[in-house]
């Protein structure tokens, strides 16, 4: 038992008053005359006896009632120690799309919305926030409305992150109790929190789940071949739960072009094929219909005319392989000798490559350096016997690389760099067993750009990255069997892709991409995004004959927009959302041991209000004193 009042205990001393008053009371007696002596000392001694046991009924019963008076004042009560803290409360709502799933006709989060709104006081204070917005020290009142209309984000914030953030929204007052309510249904995405980033703070999980999950979502497309006259679009759907025959559809713009259905394998995977036309612009989208998450029924993507990159070799060689590589129908290729080179051509390339030139003039080492600072990509070919002054004037500005001594004696290329730029996509895994290109002599170098390629003793054949590449070895095939390797196409492939960022067939929200728009800007110019009545001007850099494009975290719906510059559309891009959160796969949420758990916002709220519940036992001291004196009353007239 706990008192509000404590110090009224004080008052308890008054209980001292009836007993001196019972104690020093004087008794005055009235002589009665009687004949009998014997009959009148009986009278007397019965007398005695009864009034001696009147009067100690009395003094117990006053004191008592004084007493439940003094404990009434006092307002004793029974409650839990937590439940005398001032309560902090802060609630997480995931708002992420795995919260689409329906029973009926409401959504887990319209449910979760709908519940909290019963549960919560009008007035209470709290905080609030999802994984987009925030409503810190709020009541119900002012943020109904807000949180009934909420929409589903394509952000889910990882448990670490909700406790991370979770802390910001609590005062620093350490004599407050903090609640962090996280109502969510836990995919294994979100991760398992730090154990340091819940300490102090009372934890309380909320599983929102159905019981019967099911959902069909669109993973991903791709062109996976293509001839003259179409291109084969492959798409894979999969699946949870009960799957069906599902129809998927093709459309180009709001026009369905075709359809074809799904058959689901064991492992819930299916794959569909469509069949394009090649050479022509095509807004694509792919849609599906079924009762799961919606976000992951549509695949938007995006097939523009074909830009060619532009190539210019300046050779001193017979032997040109590079023309075998950047064929007619994704490049331009040109290839001239230095004494021939046409340097006015030089700002409109989008690749250089220097191959097999004894000597650099100064001259072209200017342009050169003019055309690299305008978003132009160089690669620098050296020949066998080089004038290493002039090589090194021109590679100097590009991280510090510096071509020193010939080294003789043949060596084999040994080493990939698959992270590289160069090779991030070009081998499914790590390969061990290549049979791997030499060279017989090359040159040493410094440099403090990454190598794509090393020689065994970890020398650089290949190194650079972004705008500039270097060789260190000739790669005429008296000097080296490179360009008779599996690695020749790739390399010179990727770096030509590189120099040119075509936008991709579709790209990821969220995921920092950069795309390269072949035009160029007047003053004041800028590119805009546009989509129905929505507009968003991207980061963009003007370049000499392209502006690069970058896109992070600023776009949030998917959906195929439109590039435009001075009013007129000259591309489209396409964005979606990610697909991770279609993988309905769950934490054990009773395994966990850093929360406490409920199965319903309810249960939670009832778990809270009787951990927090006070109960009151003055009325019961007040009514104990109406009994004693209840009690007194019946002392005074019945016993004599």
């Amino acid at each position: 038992m706990q008192f509000k009042y404590p110090e009224l205990f004080w008052a308890l001393f008054l209980l001292l008053i009836p007993i001196f008053i019972h104690l020093f009371q004087l008794r005055r007696f009235k002589k009665t005359p009687f004949t009998n002596v014997k009959f009148l000392k009986k009278v007397v001694s019965e007398s005695r006896q009864s009034n001696t046991l009147k009067k100690w009924l009395l003094l117990f019963t006053r004191m008592l009632l004084l007493a439940a008076f003094i404990f009434a004042f006092a307002q004793p009560f029974f409650a839990k120690k937590s439940a005398l803290k001032d309560k902090e409360t802060v609630i997480y709502l995931d708002d992420s799309f795995s919260m689409q799933l329906k029973e009926e006709s409401n959504t887990l989060l319209e449910n979760a919305v709908q519940e909290l709104i019963k549960k919560l006081h009008p007035e209470d204070q709290f905080s609030l926030f999802t994984n987009s917005k925030i409503f810190k020290n709020t009541n119900l009142q002012d943020i109904q409305d807000e949180i009934i209309a909420l929409q589903n984000s394509n952000n889910q914030l990882k448990i670490n992150e909700i406790y991370l953030k979770g802390r910001t929204l609590f005062s620093s007052d350490p004599t407050t109790e903090k609640n962090l309510i996280i109502l969510s249904d836990f995919q294994q995405l979100m991760g398992v929190p730090q154990t340091d980033s819940v300490t102090s703070i009372n934890s309380h999980w909320v599983a929102l789940r159905f019981d019967d999950i099911k959902n069909v979502a669109i993973d991903s497309a791709y062109i996976e071949s293509e001839t003259s006259e179409n291109l084969n679009l492959l798409v894979n759907l999969s699946g949870s739960g009960s799957l069906e025959n599902i129809p998927v559809s093709l459309f180009n713009g709001e026009k369905l072009v075709a359809k074809t259905s799904a058959s689901f394998n064991d492992s819930k995977t299916a794959t569909v094929n469509f069949s394009i036309p090649n050479n022509e612009a095509f807004d694509g989208k792919i849609e599906i219909s079924d009762s799961g998450l919606t976000y992951d029924n549509l695949l938007y993507f995006t097939i523009d005319k074909k830009e060619k990159i532009k190539v210019l070799a300046v050779i001193d060689s017979q032997n040109n392989f590079l023309d075998r590589i950047f064929t007619d129908d994704e490049f331009i290729y040109t290839a001239t000798d230095l004494k021939s080179l046409n340097y006015s051509s030089l700002a409109s390339q989008n690749l250089i490559i220097l191959n097999n030139l004894y000597q650099i003039p100064s001259s072209l080492t200017t342009s050169l350096k003019a055309f690299t600072d305008n978003g132009g990509h160089l690669a620098v070919i050296p020949a066998a016997d080089i004038n290493l002054n002039s090589y090194d004037v021109l590679t100097a500005s590009y991280s510090s690389s510096t071509i020193l001594q010939k080294v003789r004696g043949a060596r084999e290329i040994t080493t990939i760099s698959f992270s590289h730029p160069l090779y991030q996509n070009v081998f499914e895994k790590n390969v061990t067993n290549f049979q791997y290109p030499k060279a017989s002599e090359f040159y040493q170098i410094t440099t403090t750009a990454p190598s794509a390629l090393t020689f065994q003793g970890n020398e650089p054949f290949l190194a650079g990255s972004k705008s500039f590449f270097l060789f260190t070895a000739s790669l005429s095939t008296e000097n080296s069997n490179f360009i008779n390797s599996p690695l020749v196409v790739p390399t010179f492939y990727n770096m030509a892709a590189g120099s040119l960022k075509l936008p991709p067939l579709y790209s990821v929200l969220g995921e920092s991409i950069s795309i390269d728009i072949p035009t160029s800007l007047a003053q004041d110019d800028i590119l805009k995004l546009k989509k129905g009545d929505y507009e968003f001007i991207p980061q963009q850099q003007s370049l000499n004959n392209k502006v690069s494009l970058s896109f992070n975290e600023g776009l949030q719906e998917d959906g195929s927009y439109a590039i435009r510059q001075s009013g007129k559309t000259i591309k489209y891009i396409s964005f979606n959302y990610n697909r991770n959160e279609s993988n309905l796969s769950y934490i054990n949420v009773n395994e966990q041991k850093i929360a406490t758990t409920s199965t319903t916002i309810s249960s939670l709220f009832e778990t809270i209000e009787k951990d927090n519940s006070v109960t009151e036992l003055w009325k019961w001291f007040v009514i104990l004193a109406l009994v004693l004196l209840f009690i007194e009353a019946l002392i005074q007239k019945y016993l004599k």
